[in-house]
C-alpha cells in the first residue's frame, strides 16, 4: 500500500521561504505537490518522475518553487521561495503509479493529509 506523509508547513512572512517534505512508502512513479485554498479547486504545482528525476511545474510557481527527491530517505521536497500571501493554502503530496511525462496533473490516486502554509 502507498502512504504519503507531509510536514514542514507553517506561518511565514511574505518574501520568506519554506521547505515541505513528503515521506513516501510504496511503489509509485510520479509524485506531485498540490495546494488547495478555501473556496478554490486543488491546484497542481510541481511533480517529479521518480525513475529519471524529470520535474514539471505549473506556471504559477515556476521559478519560485523547486521539487527534489532524496531516494535514500524516500522523501520528496518542495522548496518554496519568495512566498506571497496568495500562496496561503493547504499543501498536499500526491502520487500515482505511472510516470510524470504524460497525464499532467491527472490520475493522482494516493494522497497525504496535507500541511498548512500561511503567508502574511
Amino acid at each position: 500500500d502507498v502512504q504519503l506523509v507531509e510536514s514542514g508547513g507553517g506561518s511565514v512572512q511574505a518574501g520568506g521561504s519554506l521547505r515541505l517534505s513528503c515521506v513516501v512508502s510504496g511503489f509509485v512513479n510520479c509524485i506531485g505537490w498540490f495546494r488547495q485554498a478555501p473556496g478554490k479547486e486543488r491546484e497542481g504545482l510541481a511533480r517529479i518522475d521518480t525513475p529519471d528525476g524529470s520535474s514539471y511545474y505549473s506556471d504559477s510557481v515556476k521559478g519560485r518553487f523547486a521539487i527534489s527527491t532524496d531516494k535514500a530517505k524516500n522523501t520528496v521536497y518542495l522548496v518554496m521561495n519568495n512566498l506571497k500571501p496568495e500562496d496561503t493554502a493547504m499543501y498536499y503530496c500526491g502520487a500515482r503509479r505511472y510516470g510524470c511525462h504524460i497525464g499532467a496533473w491527472q490520475d493522482f490516486e494516493y494522497w497525504g493529509k496535507g500541511t498548512q502554509v500561511t503567508v502574511s
